[in-house]
């Protein structure tokens, strides 16, 4: 029986992968379909990509399919051979990354959650499938020149703080299930309005856009694809591209970026950047903007107190974690407390 997990140390995959001399293409699909057995799906679909050198991150639920992955060159056509021979999933259409360095994930994991995408939505009224209307790049640029048009990015704020479309409206939110009332209260009195929304891969849109039309927005569209989708056709098509900055993408490359604009700062300095990083401090691990030259001064760390404890033997850091929440410094508990934009500030009270 193959096995079902890979428990390989993630610095050993990761120089794997390194070395690997094929290429992989990197890839995210979604679908809102009905699993009755979302495990024993999990189960045949991990065997299948373990076979064939996949690696990506994927979460089934009852309600459909969600997968960021990547897939070796040489097995592309097995891939979709197989994946669209599940009846749930024939036909899945694919968003292809622009960045085609394929270095997106390091192994294998595909996990059964409650939904594919937390929304807190608890209405037993709500219809998921009456979405609203899906918009390609040309069609989006189009509608974006129209100045009654309302647009609202549906990810968090570390994502849309990098890259974004011009006068979106951007929630300051750390996760989808805070977006959505967010996006209402901001909406409200417009339900007139034409409502265009777009996130990475247009899984989030598509839940988002049928609950504003359950809310009594009249008009809604969403980016069909998302951003990733968008950046395709704008460079296939020879568009303009209206999204300005770097995709925010949840894998080892962090971000795509789309076009040359640095709309962010480095949250330690104040100069212009984009790069997202993790502290160095695995008891910290807070994902943050840094530029290369506080990368080095800092060590790679949010705070001087992580740059302390980043130093210390891994046992000694190991001892310390002992008994502590997750992510349990002073640092991120402070930047989870709304001061999260002003990093140079706490840093500078902090010394």
């Amino acid at each position: 029986m193959a096995q079902l997990i890979n428990r390989i140390n993630k610095d050993v995959l990761k120089q794997r992968l390194k070395e690997e001399a094929f290429n992989r293409i990197t890839l995210s699909f979604y679908r809102y379909v009905k699993l009755p057995n979302p495990n024993e799906t999990r189960d045949e679909l991990y065997k299948m990509w373990d076979a064939l050198n996949c690696f990506g991150r994927i979460y089934l639920a009852e309600e459909g399919i969600n997968a960021q992955m990547n897939v070796p060159e040489h097995n592309w056509n097995a891939f979709t051979e197989q994946l669209y021979a599940f009846d749930t999933f024939k036909d899945v259409p694919f968003k292809i990354a622009v960045d085609g360095n394929g270095k997106s994930f390091y192994k294998l994991v595909v996990k059964v959650r409650d939904r594919i995408v937390a929304d807190g939505i608890e209405d037993p009224t709500f219809d998921a499938s009456d979405t609203g209307k899906y918009m390609n790049a040309k069609e989006f640029n189009e509608a974006l020149a129209d100045p009654d048009t309302i647009v609202v990015d549906m990810r968090n704020h570390y994502e849309s703080e990098v890259g974004r479309f011009e006068k979106a409206f951007c929630p300051d939110a750390d996760t989808f299930r805070e977006e959505l009332p967010q996006v209402i209260d901001h909406l409200k009195g417009k339900e007139d309005k034409k409502i265009l929304m777009y996130c990475t891969g247009g899984i989030r849109c598509e839940k988002a856009s049928a609950y504003f039309k359950h809310k009594g927005f009249k008009d809604v569209n969403h980016l069909q694809g998302g951003i990733i989708q968008y950046a395709q056709e704008v460079k296939e098509q020879g568009l303009e591209s209206k999204f300005k900055g770097v995709n925010f993408v949840f894998d080892e490359r962090v971000g795509e970026r789309i076009t040359t604009d640095v709309l962010s700062s480095c949250h330690q300095c104040g100069k212009a950047c984009d790069r997202h990083v993790n502290c160095k401090n695995d008891d910290c691990h807070l994902l943050f903007i840094q530029c290369e030259e506080c990368e080095k001064a800092m060590n790679g760390c949010c705070t001087p107190e992580c740059v302390s404890i980043a130093a210390l033997p891994i046992e000694e850091q190991r001892t310390l974690r002992k008994g502590r929440i997750k992510n349990g410094p002073e640092c991120l508990s402070v930047y989870k407390s709304r001061l999260r934009p002003n990093l140079a500030e706490i840093i500078k009270n902090k010394k």
